[in-house]
């Protein structure tokens, strides 16, 4: 996560402005292994969105995705910085 805090800084901000935080959160908890489909699909997809988002975003996506427990520390990372707001 160390790499990746100024990353998970930027999505939880925007997270929370959208009001979806406690549902990213939530998903992250429970979805568990299914969260591997959504890393493979993340790859399928880098072709196409590279433009809307950084590489190293995308990077970081992938990996929170497909590692279960870096999964669970942005989740966790999404409540305290809600509590922080």
């Amino acid at each position: 996560m160390d790499q990746n805090h100024h990353i998970w800084r930027v999505w939880a901000n925007q997270l929370h402005t959208w009001g979806v935080h406690h549902l990213v959160a939530t998903f992250l908890e429970v979805a568990g292994p299914l969260t591997i489909f959504g890393a493979q699909a993340m790859y399928l997809s880098q072709p196409f969105l590279y433009s809307l988002w950084p590489e190293d975003h995308w990077q970081a996506l992938t990996n929170l995705l497909e590692e279960d427990q870096q999964a669970q520390v942005f989740a966790a990372f999404l409540r305290e910085t809600e509590e922080l707001a």
